[in-house]
This record gives structure tokens, C-alpha cells and sequence, in this order.
């Protein structure tokens, strides 16, 4: 390595000790007193790089010494916790990653600071966002995903092999976590943002849960209400790419033009919406019921399987067509599910654009009984206005879908 190199690897591990110290002196400054800081941390950092590069045995006597270095700090002092301390280590360890790897240590380095400036939030996230039995219902899904999906078949099953238990179980987690990601927003953002955030976020949970919601809302707080049930259908067309892309790449990049255009009409009506309307905050109660739970992925993993069913008998019996028509039929009740099934035969057992015209047909269907939810919820004014909002939506997907 050359002397100009050298130096450059050497100056990565400063400056990356030099932000760790920077953000943990910061913080210091504000909730306790620790001894490591600007001057510690990048001195840390560079005794990383330098012990690196003069032996593997200089980094692990180097190693030990910091720690020992570490512990003495923590058994000092009185205040709780020992991120600064584990930092420090972590500095040590990146000074010597970046004398081999520099590229990989800079990434890692911002991405270390930036979890040590998010103190706050993570722990308003954690304490008062999520819940016990979010909690629970989140660990209990991902053991059940990451321990039963090793052990299941990866290969076609079932009628005309459609069904591949380790792909539907994949689709599953991946809905799932989405919809999970929707609520937590939801309850982290609701109050302090209003029905608006509320109503995209719940989007993702459950398009049609959320819609009747709003149209409660609606008799309850009037107009301020309606952009959160715009704005529900903004998350419905991003969660259909979502979830198409994990199917089908192919499908989803098909869908992008027709998505891409609802979603420009959406976000315009929203900003329209939220300009002249005065904004109102969410009260307590939940928009949708928490989508990760075992039982919840269970009714989902069922709902697809048969949908994956009826649209490929339908592919078989009645062609192009057939497969449409149970697209249109299933997005009844869950346009995702239908997409996905659709998404799922392309382009092995039907046309890309024959499943693009079936997540089409899903969103359609689906629509009409958001808008009867809604007359049921909010009344025929709020149903007729919603679908006088969603019309141009509507159009700008069907020609995307049709381009």
C-alpha cells in the first residue's frame, strides 16, 4: 500500500471517529457526563487503523486495551446505560475496518452515528408508540416466519402447481410487515399530524377498514375528515407495486405507469384538499386492529392460496379472461391478494399483461366497495363526493393499465 493510500485510510478512520465523538459529546453535554468525546473518539478510531495495519496481533492486544479501557470508564460512573462506552468500541472496530475496507467503514459509521443522534425518538418509539402485544404479535410472526420458512417445500404443489408453499409464505410476511409499518406510522403520527397521516398510513393496513373509519370521522368532524379518506387510496396503489414487485418484478413494472398516474392525480387532490380545508386531530380510537398477529397471517396465507387457485383454473378454462374475471371477483375482498395472485402466474402461466389488466380489475372492484363502505359509514354525500374525487383517479389508472 503506498503512502498516499495509507494516509487516506488513515484519515477515514479520524473522521469517522471524529463523528461519533462529535454526536456523543453532544449528547453528553445534555443527559450525562462521560469521558469520551471529540477528542476521544477519533483518537479511538486511528489507534483502530494504526494497530491494523501493523499486525493482526498489535489489533487484538489494541483490542483488549480499549476494552479494559471501556470497562474502567462504565465502573466510574453513576448515570445509567453504556451506549457511549459500546460506541467507543465500535469506533475502535471501524478504524480498523477502514484501513482494509474504507468504503464499507464510512457507510457503517454514518449509519452507527445516526442510530446513536436518534436516542429520542427510538425510545418514544419503543416505550410509547408500540404496545406490549405489538411487541409480542411482531417476535411471535418473525420466529414462526424465519423458523417454519426454512423447513417448507420450495417447489410447485397442488392443482395445476401453483402453489409453492415457500413463495405464498414469502408473499405473506411481505404484506404483513407492510401493513404492520402502516399502523405503527399510523400511531406514531396520527395525533400530532391529524386524520390526514392517519388515513394514508391505516391505507396500508387495510384500504377498506380505513375508508369506513374516515366516513365515521366524517359525520363526526365534518370536511376535515375527507382528505384522510383521499389519501387512503394513495396507499392502496403504492402497496399494490409493493407487494406485485415481490411476486412478479416484471408485472410491477408493467403496473408503474398506471400507478404512477393515479398516484400524481392523488397527490394533487390531497394537496388541493388539505389547502383549503382546515385541519382536524385524530382522536384515540384505532384505525384498524394491529395486522400482525399469527392468526391474521394465517387468514391471509388462506386468502391467497385461494385466490392463486381460482385465478390459475380460471387462466385454464377460460383464458385471458377467466383470469380478469377472478381478479375483478377478488378484489371483493382484498385487492393485494387478488394482484398478487395474478402477479404471481406471470409470465409463466399467463401474459404480464394479462395479470396487469387483473390488478387493474382488483383496484376497480375494490374501489366500489370502499365507496359502499363509505355511503354506509359516512353517508351517500360523503360516498358520492369521495367518488367524484376518486373518478380521475380511476381514469388515469385504467389508461395507464390499457397503455
Amino acid at each position: 500500500m503506498n503512502t498516499a493510500v495509507a494516509l487516506g485510510h488513515l484519515a477515514t478512520a479520524l473522521a469517522i471517529g471524529l463523528l461519533l465523538g462529535v454526536e456523543r459529546e453532544h449528547d453528553n453535554a445534555r443527559d450525562s457526563v462521560r469521558p469520551a468525546g471529540s477528542r476521544t473518539f477519533p483518537l479511538i478510531a486511528l489507534a483502530g487503523a494504526v494497530s491494523a495495519a501493523v499486525s493482526p496481533i498489535a489489533l487484538g492486544v489494541a483490542l483488549v486495551a480499549v476494552a479494559a479501557l471501556v470497562i474502567a470508564w462504565y465502573l466510574r460512573t453513576t448515570e445509567p446505560g453504556a451506549t457511549t462506552e459500546i460506541a467507543a468500541i465500535t469506533a475502535f472496530l471501524l478504524g480498523a475496518l477502514a484501513w482494509q475496507r474504507p468504503e464499507l467503514a464510512v457507510p457503517v459509521g454514518v449509519v452507527v452515528a445516526a442510530l446513536l443522534a436518534a436516542k429520542r425518538p427510538l425510545h418514544r418509539f419503543a416505550r410509547k408508540v408500540v404496545s406490549d402485544q405489538d411487541v409480542r404479535d411482531a417476535m411471535v410472526l418473525f420466529v414462526v416466519a424465519f423458523v417454519v420458512l426454512p423447513l417448507l417445500p420450495d417447489r410447485p404443489l397442488g392443482p395445476y402447481g401453483v402453489l409453492n408453499p415457500t413463495r405464498v409464505w414469502w408473499l405473506v410476511i411481505a404484506v404483513t410487515v407492510i401493513g404492520w409499518a402502516g399502523y405503527v406510522s399510523a400511531r406514531a403520527f396520527g395525533q400530532r399530524w391529524g386524520l390526514l397521516v392517519t388515513g394514508f398510513a391505516g391505507g396500508f393496513v387495510s384500504g377498506s377498514a380505513t375508508t369506513a373509519v374516515m366516513g365515521r370521522k366524517y359525520r363526526a368532524v365534518g370536511a376535515a375528515a375527507f382528505p384522510g379518506a383521499v389519501a387512503v387510496n394513495l396507499a392502496t396503489l403504492a402497496q399494490i407495486v409493493a407487494v406485485t414487485a415481490v411476486a412478479s418484478p416484471p408485472v410491477a413494472l408493467r403496473l408503474l405507469p398506471a400507478i404512477g398516474a393515479g398516484a400524481v392525480v392523488l397527490l394533487v387532490e390531497v394537496a388541493w384538499l388539505v389547502w383549503r380545508t382546515k385541519p382536524a386531530e385524530a382522536d384515540d380510537e384505532p384505525v384498524v386492529g394491529r395486522p400482525m398477529s399469527i392468526k391474521a397471517a394465517l387468514v391471509l396465507a388462506g386468502i391467497l392460496v385461494l385466490f392463486l387457485v381460482i385465478t390459475r383454473t380460471a387462466a385454464e378454462w377460460l383464458g385471458g379472461g377467466g383470469v380478469v374475471a377472478a381478479g375483478a371477483l377478488g378484489g371483493l375482498a382484498d385487492a393485494h391478494a387478488a394482484a398478487i395472485a395474478a402477479a404471481s402466474l406471470a409470465p409463466q402461466s399467463i401474459p404480464v399483461h394479462t395479470a396487469v389488466l387483473a390488478c387493474g380489475a382488483a383496484l376497480a372492484t375494490n374501489t366500489v366497495v370502499k365507496l359502499v363502505l363509505a355511503a354506509v359509514a359516512g353517508g351517500p354525500g360523503f360516498a358520492v363526493k369521495l367518488a367524484a374525487w376518486l373518478a380521475p383517479v380511476v381514469v388515469a389508472v385504467a389508461l395507464g393499465v390499457a397503455w
